[in-house]
């Protein structure tokens, strides 16, 4: 089997991860040559050499005009990874190095561009995913910078819809964290390009090789470094260029460049080699060339690369400091030089008449496609709608179609961002990300487009909420403004929800966490002066029977002139859960007239939603009415509903009553470490444990709890894992409450509908 043969039949397997040892020995024998696969005199510079430094290419100020680009020269990119990682310090180093900005905003000093939010500097932490646009290398870069806290991953889910590549931000010290695999799945799911940023490589216990070994163990071997660090820790000083194959020493934030140092060339030219394999495995032409040539030229290995980075097989892998400013430019060339551009595969997903999800081309001629992905609320701006141009383009003064409300809008002041700050285009090209302003009848998720076209863009998938929390306002001003402001907010948030429930006589709202829902209040407060109390939801407890019970009575009422008269006898029994409610008409021989067996169930379906044993509506039972009578004259309709209502009760309490509670269902995303204490802590809840499904360092525990037991589950659980556990919940079944427990819910529901009386 010649060289040549064996090439081809390499690039035709198509499998990337396989063993280089063998490979070796196998050309070594066919070729009759000890060699490596890549060979060592090859050193290709990769990419051209230029300056680097903070501040080398300034964008427009405002009120000039901004650059056009063309599609092909866009590129879009959202910020993801768990809390605390730098993803915000990232961003912000991206703008100043870019030269977007003349000072690096910070997040601790309260004066971030991209976090600038009241609640966020605040809390010092990213609530709402920031958008902002830099030119590097003659291409514009779209990014969102998203939060890592569990409690916004609406954010991130709208952001990483609109995007061609996800920039995971991996923690030096921490390494993978709950929130990182989750943004990976998030990412792979959509099959978004992935490029890695290893931050803060100048903390303490920052340890490189490790994180790099636990990545491609999870990852596969895709994941490869085009930074090395000089130095880890305090000792951490730059990284190394490996396309460039030149240092770039970090001072104070200023970046100058140097020649490798001595003791870094080995590591740097291995993994040199490493991206010329992944290069040549990324596509069979380039596979069989470098198995003929043994050599790729700087343009075949950034061309692999790129094919490589789009189709999801390779991962670059960046380290640096984003608050010293080192990798910052490395991850700015990675994005333009690697990553594809909106125009790449030629499509994008949509849905179709039927509600599934389709693939539509991408034509940048053609009539317009937008996506809203996001809906912001500014003071003395109004309402904010970001949108993603997939298709066609987007002018000043069009008139397009919402085709989830099938209403028109007109497009009027357009605007991309940065931040807080806008500047106005008069049109968008596809792939382009900007803000719309004052749309009068879309929201997030809405698709704007021509009207010839028929198919919406696949809207954003956002989390089910996981937490309620009652409200009250504080005053009647209050009430009268708080409906409207809780529909303003709901717009803004998908992942928030609001229902006025009729039957507990409260309203709650529905989130991803008490941080999210502790947010909800204070914006109602500072944006809307809306003053409102906290409460604890009350339980949609429900009523039922176990056994079987028959009851008769007889409502007779004479008052002078024409009286009240019904005689009913019925049979209660109990119903498999779900079932609901079944009247049975058994009457036989006319005992009671045709025409008032109605009002008999019509007197139970009233009695239905009140309860009977603590005031909780009644589910799942069967109602037999099998005999009664009736007078000729004082017989009404009315006078069988009360005597239906009253032989209910007394058969209900005497076919042993039960109150039935809601479970729920809970995946919970935990480090392995974590997992005891959290199992105990399930156990407390009265949780049962359903099964455990591990991936690698984390597992996922899934458990039916009650909902009453799940109060403020959320600060407990990131309390138990260091804020590393994540978790999903939603409704199950009705359980029965245990006996220890049912008296004391009785008895607090009677209370309450005692002082709600009052």
């Amino acid at each position: 089997m010649c060289g040549r043969n064996f090439g081809r039949f390499a690039a035709h397997s198509r499998c990337r991860d396989r063993n280089r040892a063998m490979l070796n020995e196998v050309l070594r024998r066919v070729g009759g040559r000890e060699s490596t696969l890549f060979p060592m005199g090859y050193r290709g510079s990769g990419l051209p050499s230029r300056r680097i430094c903070s501040g080398s290419t300034r964008l427009p100020r405002k009120g000039t005009k901004l650059k056009m680009y063309a599609s092909k020269d866009i590129r879009n990119a959202a910020i993801v990874g768990h809390g605390t990682c730098g993803k915000t310090t990232l961003g912000e180093a991206m703008l100043f190095s870019a030269g977007a900005t003349s000072r690096r905003g910070s997040v601790d000093e309260g004066n971030s561009i991209l976090d600038y939010e009241e609640e966020e500097i605040e809390k010092k932490m990213s609530i709402s995913g920031a958008v902002a646009f830099i030119e590097h290398d003659g291409c514009k870069i779209n990014f969102i910078d998203t939060p890592g806290f569990a409690d916004f991953d609406g954010e991130v889910a709208s952001a990483t819809r609109v995007i061609e590549t996800s920039v995971i931000v991996v923690h030096a010290t921490s390494g993978l964290e709950v929130g990182t695999e989750k943004a990976w799945r998030r990412s792979a799911s959509r099959d978004k390009s992935r490029v890695l940023f290893l931050n803060q490589m100048d903390r303490e216990h920052a340890d490189y090789d490790k994180i790099l070994a636990s990545m491609r163990e999870r990852w596969g071997s895709g994941v490869v470094p085009v930074t090395i660090p000089i130095g880890v820790g305090s000792k951490f000083q730059g990284v190394v260029d490996v396309l460039r194959q030149r240092a770039y020493l970090s001072d104070d934030g200023k970046i100058t460049e140097a020649d490798v140092p001595a003791e870094l060339k080995d590591a740097m030219e291995a993994a040199h080699e490493v991206l010329v394999d992944v290069a040549a495995e990324a596509d069979d032409e380039l596979l069989e060339k470098y198995f003929e040539s043994g050599e790729l030229s700087r343009e075949e290995l950034l061309m692999g690369l790129r094919q490589g980075v789009a189709k999801g097989k390779i991962f670059p892998l960046i380290c640096g400091a984003a608050s010293q400013m080192s990798g910052v430019r490395q991850l700015l060339d990675v994005l333009v030089g690697l990553s594809p551009s909106p125009l790449e595969g030629g499509v994008f997903a949509g849905v179709d008449e039927d509600g599934e999800e389709c693939t539509e081309s991408i034509d940048v001629n053609g009539p317009p496609v937008a996506l809203v992905f996001k809906t912001h609320v500014e003071r003395h701006v109004g309402e904010l709608a970001y949108v993603r141009v997939f298709s066609g383009r987007i002018e000043c003064g069009d008139e397009v179609r919402n085709l989830n409300s099938e209403s028109g809008e007109r497009i009027g002041h357009m605007a991309v961002l940065r931040g807080k700050e806008k500047e106005e285009v008069s049109e968008l090209v596809t792939g382009d990300i900007a803000a719309l302003v004052k749309l009068k009848h879309t929201g997030t998720g809405d698709t704007l487009a021509g009207s010839e076209v028929k198919r919406k863009a696949l809207p954003p998938n956002f989390p089910p909420s996981v937490i309620a929390q009652a409200i009250k306002a504080v005053s009647k001003a209050d009430e009268d403004k708080i409906g409207s402001a809780l529909n303003r907010m709901r717009r803004e948030d998908p992942t928030f929800r609001v229902a006025v429930d009729p039957e507990l006589h409260q309203t709650v709202i529905y989130g991803m966490g008490e941080v999210h829902l502790d947010m909800v209040v204070k914006r109602l407060s500072h944006r809307y002066g809306v003053e409102v109390e906290t409460l604890e939801p009350r339980i949609p407890f429900r009523e039922t029977i176990k056994g079987r019970a028959e009851a008769h009575y007889r409502h007779k009422k004479q008052s002078g002139g024409r009286g009240q008269f019904a005689d009913v006898n019925i049979r209660l029994e109990g119903r498999a859960r779900g079932e609901g409610y079944e009247f049975v008409d058994a009457i036989v021989g006319g005992a009671i007239p045709n025409k008032f067996i109605p009002a008999v169930d019509k007197g139970i379906n009233e009695l239905l939603p009140e309860g009977v044993l603590a005031g909780y509506p009644l589910i799942d039972i069967r109602v037999t009415l099998y005999d009664g009578g009736f007078h000729a004259v004082d017989s009404s309709e009315m006078a069988f509903k009360i005597a239906a209502r009253q032989a209910f009760r007394s058969a209900f309490m005497d076919a042993k009553p039960v109150l039935l509670e809601p479970i729920n269902e809970l995946a919970v995303t935990i480090p392995e470490s974590d997992l005891g204490p959290v199992m105990g802590d399930l156990t407390q809840r009265r949780g049962r444990t359903q099964g455990m499904e591990p991936d690698g360092a984390f597992t996922t525990v899934k458990a039916l709890v009650p909902v009453a037991e799940l109060y403020r589950y959320s600060t407990q659980l990131r309390s138990l894992t260091g804020g590393r556990g994540i978790f999903t919940s939603t409704f199950s079944h009705y359980e029965e409450v245990p006996g220890d427990v049912a008296p004391k819910v009785i008895e607090s529901a009677k209370a309450a509908k005692a002082a709600l009386e009052a």
